[in-house]
């Protein structure tokens, strides 16, 4: 009897934010959403979740720890629209009100196996600083009405930014049935870019 060939490929992902380094800032917490193309659908898992707040740790670093869980199972048919999971990073302003301290994103890794993953973050600026000082005394900061533009780009070059601080990513990546349908994804194929740019979904 044959086997039908797979029409569709899995991508299994689960690991945790592990942590951030924010110099300037205390009790923090994060939340992270997925961005994927059109083809792409979650199977199983949490598509978005935040964190519990953190408070520095004690040492040298003073890391903010959170090794907060994630777990996500997505199908597709084509590797176009690689999901990139971002990050946004939230605390407490002088005032006490709660302001983004970062933005951040980064596609899933594309070879299996466990891999990690600094993400440089970023917030966006007022254009003058009388909005500046503005912002800062009512306590209302610019951020994003939707984090999900930080993956798309579009829009993103008419948007002041300023770095600020990193988050650390552990993820464990597992394929199934991605080889079958003609995609190879192994750390040789990658680094020589033989045969597809999966950041791109383009066949070389």
């Amino acid at each position: 009897m044959a086997v039908a060939n797979p029409t569709v490929f899995l991508l299994m992902v689960n690991g945790q934010v592990e942590s951030a380094q924010f110099p300037e800032f205390d009790d923090l917490y994060c939340k992270y959403c997925f961005v994927y193309g059109q083809d792409w659908a979650p199977t199983s898992g949490l598509e978005e979740g935040i964190s519990q707040i953190t408070s520095k740790s004690q040492d040298v670093q003073q890391s903010l720890v959170w090794n907060f869980p994630v777990d996500i199972t997505f199908k597709s048919t084509n590797p176009y629209g690689w999901p990139q999971i971002v990050i946004s990073v939230y605390g407490p302003d002088f005032f006490g009100n709660d302001v983004v301290r970062g933005y951040g994103a980064v596609h899933v890794p594309f070879a299996p196996g466990r891999h990690k993953r600094t993400i440089p973050m970023f917030v966006p600026e007022s254009t003058s600083k009388l909005q500046k000082w503005t912002s800062w005394f009512m306590g209302r900061r610019p951020e994003y009405t939707d984090p999900k533009i930080v993956a798309q780009g579009e829009g993103r070059e008419v948007t002041r930014v300023r770095s600020q601080g990193f988050v650390t990513l552990s993820l464990n990546v597992v394929t199934k049935d991605l080889k079958k349908l003609g995609y190879h994804t192994s750390s040789l194929d990658l680094q020589a870019s033989s045969v597809i740019d999966l950041s791109e979904g383009v066949l070389k």
